[in-house]
Order: structure tokens, then C-alpha cells, then sequence
């Protein structure tokens, strides 16, 4: 039988950009997984804060040369995707990159106000307000509107939005339709729920907007909920896209902006191979290819990428607190934390995520299952992104192993209840924060506790 080591050598290019081991123990951007374990202990949350700008730096890089290779005539502006993580300390990271904002809520905007506040932003600051907007939504983008946060863009979800900014804001504004793209072909539904329907947005235009001094039709915003795939259906429906805002053109020329979401993957194998120089320089061709066709100029060009900003930076660890035969073949490791309170995507999307030991690396290997601590039947990972399997290192009853689940950065906290009731009561992990200092050095520190039962149960209603 052959060490662990020796089945990730064989399997993958090891090692990676992030991943070595060193003494037999993991080492994740350079982090000594170890040292910080024997520091905070596990379940251990960390989030590697160079990541984001590196990430960020990397398609301004793919999206700018593409520019310059195709000698396009429009821009290119990184937004963030807020509800990926809505923390500080990821928007204060992320913001350090000259980026601007996309907002789902209400609450985005007291975010908004928070980043101003500390200097983070200023009014000159894209804000594209994006999702379905309930009441108080609308009126905190009315107010930052006539705040003067002049390049807040409300992007319209539906035909009556535009009624409430037309009210409220005292001056004119820019704005943006959302168009409603049609799904993968074997969704449940044929269109998306969100934006408004290609057939209306002409008629919509010329009867609300055009000769409304209220308001001026910068932007036309679709996203595909695939994300962006080098896929007939991904090209299809960007060109459909275009073809629009290139019929809009025509009748309304102060729309010079389009919006193509997020969609960029993350690393959830080491096995994993994406393209993104060939991807952005795709998109750039054909948008100028429609452009010229239809003899409109060039579109200024926004993305909202979330997780492909933070995703990576992101990593959970845990330790092994037993192993359980439960029949001939079927080998537990149980881990001291939960798919569903930690790693939701796991449970509810079947999502995967790299997962790696963090020490005895040169132990044996054997296939496991790895099992989450509530009491739910489904609170288990069972299979890597490359293969229907999980393996790990034999543990004898002196060791313990380490693990951890990697580029766990995005949406995690927010579709787990970060701060709130989690199943069975499994307390949410400490979190630890990861930097470099002037000098290059790695300063690390606790952002938050492991969750009390103190805050459960005062969520609870208990004294």
C-alpha cells in the first residue's frame, strides 16, 4: 500500500500554486496549517486576505490585455459581488483594488453607507443595485441617490420599479434593465424569474424612459446562473444579449454600459482546468463582432464577480474525533463539525470543495466517508469533484489527523446563519484572519469565537 502522499503525486501536479507540504504537514498559501491549529485549535475557520486582491488584479489582467489584443474602444470595471461575503474585512480587502459595489438588499446599502463613512468609497463609487425590490430597498436607493452618490445605478428587475425613483429622487439619475436570460435547457423553468422580458424592453423604454428627464438608460444587465462556460448555451445567450442592447442602441444613445454578472469558477479540484485569458478574450470578440455587425459602438463592460473573488481565499479545518466500521466496508472518520451548519453548499447543493489532510501525509491510505455530527441522515462527503471517492490517511488510535476543506470563502457564513441557530445546536467555527505586513510577513488573529450557548440561547428567547 502506498503513502497518501504518494496518491496525490500520482493523481495531480503536486504541488500547486497554494498547496505544499513541508515535514509532512500541509502548508495552504504558504500558511503552516499546523502552527495554526496548534494556535486556535479546530473547527478552525481562516480567511487568507492576499487572495482577494490577487484574484481581483487577475481578471482586471484578462479583461484589460483582452482589450488591448482586440484594440476594443469600451472599459472594463470589476464590481463585487456583495452577498458572496458581506464581511468587513473581505470589502475592506477587496476595495483596496479600485473596484465598485453590486447590492441585493436593503441591508447592502447601510454597508454602503458604513464604507463612505470610513473612507473606503466615495460618491464617485458604481453602485449597482441589483435583486427584487422590496420597499425599504427602494427607498435607501433613493437616498443615496439624492445623497449624491451619483453613479448608484438602480438596475429595473420589473416594470413598476422605475415609478418609485421617479417620485422620490430629486434629480436625474442613471439606470439599468435587468433582462430576463433564458435558463440551461434542462432547468425547471425556460426563463429566469429575475429582469424583465426581452419582448417588453423596447416597448418598455420608449414608453417610460425615453422622453423621461428624470432618468437616463446607462446599462442593460443579464446573468446566467451557470456561471460562464465555454458552452453553446453560454454563447447563445450572451449574443442574444447583445443583439438586444445593440437594437436599444440604436434608439437610445446614453446607453453605453452592459453588465455581463459574475460566473467565473473557483479551484474545486486540483484537478481543476479553466481558461480564463481565453474566456475573457472570448467575450470581448464577441461583443465588438455583434457591435460592428449591427454598426453600434462598443459597450463599456461590468462584471460582478463574488466567488471567484473571495471563494479562494477561504479554507474550514477540522480534526477526527473517532472512526466508526459500520459494516464490512463502510469506514467513518467523524468529524468535530457539520456539513450543514458549516459547509452548506455541500448539504443542500452538492457542492465540492478540495479536500486534503493536513498532517500524516505519509501515512497509508484508505477510502472513507466523512461524517458531519448532527443527527441528519444527509450530513455527510462522500466524493471528491474528480472522482466518486474519498481517501484519506490510515489513523491508528494515537494519531490525530487533520483535514480541511478548501476555497470555502464564499456564501457559506450567510446560507449557514452565520451569528445565528444552527442544527442540533452545532456552534459555528472561530474564525481566524490571515494577512501579510508591510514587510511580507504573515500576521494572523481570532475574528470571532467558537459560537457560545450563551448566543443560542439568547436568540432562543431564554434568559
Amino acid at each position: 500500500m502506498k503513502k497518501y502522499a504518494d496518491l496525490i503525486d500520482q493523481t495531480f501536479q503536486f504541488p500547486t500554486e497554494e498547496f505544499e507540504v513541508k515535514k509532512d504537514n500541509l502548508h495552504f498559501n504558504g500558511v503552516n496549517l499546523m502552527h495554526l491549529i496548534e494556535k486556535y485549535g479546530t473547527p478552525l475557520k481562516l480567511t487568507y486576505l492576499p487572495k482577494i486582491s490577487q484574484k481581483i488584479q487577475l481578471a482586471k489582467k484578462y479583461f484589460n490585455e483582452a482589450i488591448d489584443k482586440l484594440n476594443y474602444q469600451g472599459s472594463y470595471t470589476y464590481a463585487y459581488c456583495t452577498k458572496s461575503s458581506h464581511f468587513q474585512f473581505v470589502l475592506e480587502e477587496a476595495l483596496t483594488n479600485d473596484i465598485h459595489i453590486e447590492t441585493s438588499s436593503a441591508y447592502d446599502i447601510a454597508i454602503i453607507d458604513n464604507l463612505y463613512k470610513e473612507r473606503l468609497i466615495d460618491k464617485n463609487t458604481y453602485i449597482i443595485c441589483n435583486g427584487f425590490k422590496r420597499p425599504l430597498y427602494l427607498e435607501r436607493i433613493a437616498e443615496i441617490l439624492n445623497s449624491g452618490f451619483k453613479n448608484c445605478i438602480p438596475i429595473l428587475d420589473n416594470i413598476n420599479e422605475l415609478d418609485h425613483y421617479v417620485d422620490t429622487v430629486e434629480n436625474s439619475f442613471d439606470l439599468g434593465i435587468r433582462v430576463a436570460s433564458d435558463e440551461e435547457p434542462n432547468f425547471a423553468f425556460y426563463t429566469s424569474r429575475l429582469g424583465i422580458r426581452y419582448n417588453s424592453i423596447v416597448d418598455y423604454y420608449k414608453d417610460k424612459i425615453k422622453d423621461n428627464p428624470k432618468c437616463r438608460l446607462k446599462m442593460l444587465h443579464y446573468f446566467i446562473n451557470t456561471g460562464i462556460k465555454d458552452s453553446a448555451y453560454y454563447w447563445s445567450e450572451l449574443s442574444r444579449f447583445m443583439y438586444k442592447y445593440c437594437e436599444l442602441k440604436k434608439i437610445c444613445p446614453e446607453l453605453d454600459s452592459v453588465d455581463i454578472g459574475g460566473g467565473f469558477p473557483i479551484k474545486n479540484s486540483l484537478a481543476f482546468e479553466y481558461d480564463y485569458k481565453y474566456m475573457a478574450e472570448e467575450i470581448i470578440s464577441n461583443i465588438k463582432w455583434i457591435c460592428n455587425k449591427n454598426h453600434v459602438p462598443v459597450p463599456n463592460i461590468f462584471t460582478e464577480f463574488g466567488s471567484f473573488t473571495v471563494g479562494e481565499s477561504g479554507a474550514t479545518i477540522y480534526s477526527v474525533l473517532d472512526q466508526k466500521l459500520q459494516n464490512d466496508k463502510e469506514l467513518w472518520y467523524m468529524m468535530d463539525g457539520s456539513f450543514i451548519t458549516h459547509m452548506p453548499d455541500v448539504w443542500g447543493l452538492n457542492s465540492k470543495f478540495i479536500m486534503l489532510p493536513v498532517n500524516l501525509w505519509k501515512n497509508h491510505f484508505h477510502k472513507v466517508n466523512i461524517g458531519g455530527l448532527t443527527c441528519d441522515s444527509m450530513d455527510y462527503y462522500d466524493s471528491e469533484a474528480h472522482i466518486a471517492e474519498v481517501f484519506l490517511p490510515v489513523i491508528n488510535e494515537k494519531e490525530t489527523m487533520y483535514f480541511g476543506y478548501f476555497h470555502t470563502g464564499a456564501y457559506q457564513e450567510s446560507l449557514g446563519g452565520y451569528g445565528g441557530i444552527q442544527h442540533c445546536l452545532i456552534p459555528a467555527p472561530k474564525h481566524v484572519i490571515i494577512d501579510l505586513d508591510d514587510e511580507g510577513n504573515q500576521i494572523d488573529w481570532l475574528f470571532a469565537e467558537e459560537q457560545s450557548s450563551e448566543e443560542m440561547l439568547k436568540v432562543l428567547g431564554y434568559k
